[in-house]
């Protein structure tokens, strides 16, 4: 599967042919732009589930956080040694936390050796806010393994952290 300016390239086994769904680059970013993001959510939403997580953390920091599994994530940091991660409780997450701004723009699990993801929808740039589906997430009481198993199925799986974004390229047709 490859993604290349907001069209995601499935292929189609039986037929022999290629499908071509078209995406939705999200660009996003912490307050002062040293955490940046481009979630490319294929296919193109009708609307994102946005969860209010209610753990202590999350509260008071404002976390409203959204995956698209069959989505892709790319992650730049401007200034690394300007972040922080901090984990908590089952120690199974990653919260990266901008030193600049104080905001938290996305959270990251390694599971099986690979990195899962969530973002911040309070930090999405331009999109339309009618798209956002919120609701509150009650995760108390989840053992790890339930956990784990929930961000492998709900988590975006492919993410990467890359140098720099083009977050105009990616916005483009």
């Amino acid at each position: 599967m490859s993604a290349i300016a907001g069209v995601v390239e499935l292929p189609d086994r039986a037929a022999g042919i290629s499908l071509h769904v078209m995406g939705m680059p999200i660009v996003g970013s912490c307050h002062c732009k040293n955490i940046s993001f481009v979630l490319d959510w294929s296919p193109e939403p009708t609307e994102i589930p946005a969860r209010a997580c209610s753990c202590s953390f999350c509260m008071r920091h404002g976390g409203v956080w959204t995956a698209c599994p069959t989505g892709s994530l790319k992650i730049a940091i401007k200034e690394p040694e300007r972040t922080s991660k901090y984990s908590f409780d089952t120690k199974t997450a990653d919260f990266h936390i901008c030193s600049i701004c104080g905001l938290v723009p996305i959270v990251t699990s390694r599971i099986d050796g690979r990195l899962f993801a969530v973002v911040n929808v309070n930090l999405f740039d331009g999109v339309d806010p009618a798209l956002l589906r919120r609701a509150p997430a009650h995760l108390e009481g989840e053992d790890e393994s339930t956990r784990l198993a929930r961000r492998k199925r709900n988590w975006i799986g492919d993410v990467e952290f890359v140098s720099t974004l083009d977050a105009e390229a990616a916005t483009q047709p």
